[in-house]
């Protein structure tokens, strides 16, 4: 290892968290060194940017403070400092307008995130942020693997920035928690967030992958939602099911109301309409328009549906656990409150701050995963910058 390359404000991690870290450390006078694995920034960005970029939530700051959990009370300042309408003026002021859609998500007009990154990468240049692409942190103090071998930083100041654990290819691995422990630094287990979960269709269930079911209610455990999720042959995803996806983690069971419109009576009655030599199938698709997916749903999921019609207000669907952690939305574990001052800095590690999804907290999807992202690494930057 070369001799260590003294500079004043290190940043690892070039996502969301840690531009904006980058950022408020410049615009306090610091010089910034952004280091990060991949050949690009913020790659798990653009691909979230890809079918829709959802940058924050209309809802009242409260409400979205809730979102949090029991992370809610720790995250608080940081959202109050830079929450909603902070973001919003920081991304018109690099030139994306903003509009919110139907479900109270905020997106860029544009829709994607490469215009606004392409804005802020060229705000960061003109402060003088560099950024050193290629640059992958193996440990020790501040020891890099680079394009050019193996180099060593000696910062006054750094932010660690570097992600969860889901999304590996795009540089989201969640190594830095073994160098973390290495250092003795405690950690919380990391588990899948927003994400899908297995189940063992029958071959009948084949033809309709793919498919939404839309206009559903479903309940998991004290938790429910009427919205649309997916049946995939790994499964049920979509966004339904990243809503209720840490109850069902953590052990609920699923159920699915086909039509939350109807009672269970007014369910029989219509079924009852129906000629009794009429097949299962086409009883269901005459007395209740069901067809595609929905169909295919309640045939298999119940079994007894003419003799007992609440069964489509109330399918169980088995559930074998999540995808695997690497194809989740976002994580839950990492750097626990109690690890960090309230400034965002290491207890065991003076000088270094950590912010976004490296910290141990969580929210569902709807623009409260990158609000969180961007306060905490506003949060980190900002108290960096006076260390």
């Amino acid at each position: 290892m070369s001799l260590s390359e003294p500079i004043d404000a290190l940043v690892i991690g070039a996502g969301p968290a840690g531009l904006m870290a980058a950022e408020c450390l410049a615009q306090a006078g610091r010089r910034v060194v952004i280091c990060d694995a991949k050949p690009s920034p913020a790659r798990k960005f653009l691909m979230a940017g890809k079918s829709g970029l959802n940058l924050m939530n209309a809802a009242p700051l409260d409400t979205q403070i809730a979102q949090y959990a029991e992370a809610a009370d720790w995250l608080a300042p940081m959202l109050h400092r830079f929450g909603p309408d902070q973001i919003r003026a920081w991304a018109e002021g690099l030139g994306q307008d903003l509009f919110t859609g139907s479900s109270g998500r905020i997106f860029p007009k544009s829709m994607k995130a490469s215009p606004l990154l392409r804005a802020w990468l060229a705000r960061l240049d003109q402060i003088s942020v560099e950024i050193r692409r290629g640059w992958r942190w193996q440990g020790g103090a501040f020891d890099f693997t680079t394009p050019n071998g193996a180099r060593s930083l000696a910062p006054q100041v750094t932010v660690l920035a570097l992600g969860g654990a889901s999304w590996a290819r795009l540089g989201s691995d969640g190594a830095w928690a073994e160098i973390l422990a290495a250092r003795g630094i405690p950690l919380a287990p990391f588990q899948p967030a927003n994400m899908g979960f297995r189940v063992a269709w029958s071959p009948h269930m084949a033809p309709h992958f793919g498919q939404p079911i839309k206009g559903a209610w479903l309940l998991a455990g004290s938790q429910s939602i009427r919205a649309e999720f997916v049946i995939s042959g790994k499964g049920i995803e979509g966004g339904a099911i990243y809503a209720l996806s840490r109850a069902l983690r953590e052990g609920a069971a699923l159920t699915i109301d086909l039509f939350p419109d109807l009672s269970a009576p007014q369910i029989a009655q219509r079924l009852s309409r129906q000629p009794a030599k009429l097949s299962t199938t086409n009883r269901l698709r005459r007395a209740l328009k069901l067809e595609g997916a929905r169909l295919a749903l309640a045939l298999e999921l119940g079994h007894d549906i003419p003799t007992n019609p609440a069964q489509l207000k109330a399918l169980a669907l088995p559930l074998l656990g999540p995808r695997p952690m690497d194809e989740a939305i976002s994580t839950a574990g990492g750097i626990p409150r109690a690890a960090l001052t309230d400034q965002l800095m290491l207890r065991d590690w003076p000088g270094t701050f950590a912010a976004g999804e490296m910290l141990d907290w969580e929210a569902p999807t709807g623009g409260y995963l990158l609000t969180a992202c961007l306060a905490t690494g506003h949060w980190a930057g900002t108290h960096a910058a006076r260390f």
